[in-house]
């Protein structure tokens, strides 16, 4: 986990990891700015190691790392540390974007390399696409506030790995959650603390909400992320005991770096 805040986390960096196998490093979302540099440094994870990235939506807080992530693949191209080819997968817009910010702000010796060494490639919902030995399933999660996907994972071990993104789960994803062995959840803040955060009036949900979804679903493991960043000395514990009060599985809250074994 490089990041686990949301957008205005000034205390940790913003929700982005990496999905890493043997064989595959995917990088998902990638934070508001250069800070995923430190964090990848941080992590001992060479940028130019990495196969790809996926950006859920166009906030900026998921979206303007992967700039930076370009660049640095960029001079890694150039000084011959990577010859293979970096892949951006996301929809319309996302990609829409990062090619005109691109453009508009890296000189031409990094943009040479898009669509080239560096493909951005453009998904769709219900799409599976094979990354590395990750067997990925896009899906549309049908937010009210911008085009956001999420996905869901086999892992080489036939774990199933689901991510939705940074909004709740709706009945209409149904299809992509049912059976996962992990579900990794949005939890803006505690239930308690809903009228200071006040989530529901932006398309978040609380670690209680997020509980109720994963034993609604049966789901055996639970990560909640992309939190406020007040309470991270109490963070692990508040945020596990409330998910607990209400599903059974295993509850996972991690910090930022924080290595968590599928």
């Amino acid at each position: 986990m490089l990041g686990t805040g949301n957008a205005t986390a000034t205390k940790c960096y913003n929700t982005c990891f990496v999905l890493k196998s043997d064989q595959t490093s995917l990088l998902i979302d990638a934070g508001g700015g250069n800070g995923i540099l430190q964090q990848l440094n941080k992590a001992k994870i060479p940028v130019h190691s990495l196969d790809g990235v996926f950006v859920t939506h166009a906030h900026t807080d998921h979206m303007l790392g992967v700039i930076w992530v370009i660049r640095m693949i960029a001079q890694a191209i150039l000084g011959g540390e990577t010859k293979k080819k970096f892949c951006v997968y996301s929809h319309h817009k996302v990609l829409r974007l990062l090619t005109t910010i691109c453009s508009e702000t890296l000189s031409n010796k990094y943009n040479q390399f898009i669509n080239n060494e560096m493909e951005f490639i453009e998904i769709f919902h219900d799409e599976h696409i094979d990354i590395g030995d990750f067997q990925m399933y896009f899906f549309d999660i049908g937010s009210t506030d911008e085009v956001q996907f999420g996905f869901r994972a086999a892992l080489p071990d036939k774990k199933i790995l689901v991510c939705l993104g940074d909004e709740p789960y709706r009945e209409l994803l149904f299809p992509f959650v049912q059976n996962a062995d992990w579900l990794l959840h949005e939890a803006f803040c505690l239930y308690k603390d809903r009228s200071i955060y006040k989530p529901y009036e932006k398309n978040h949900g609380t670690a209680l909400d997020a509980g109720r979804i994963a034993e609604k679903l049966k789901i055996k493991n639970l990560l909640l992320y992309h939190t406020e960043d007040d309470n991270l000395g109490k963070r692990k514990y508040t945020y596990a005991e409330e998910a607990k009060q209400v599903f059974s599985g295993q509850v996972y809250i991690p910090d930022d770096l924080e290595k968590v074994i599928l």
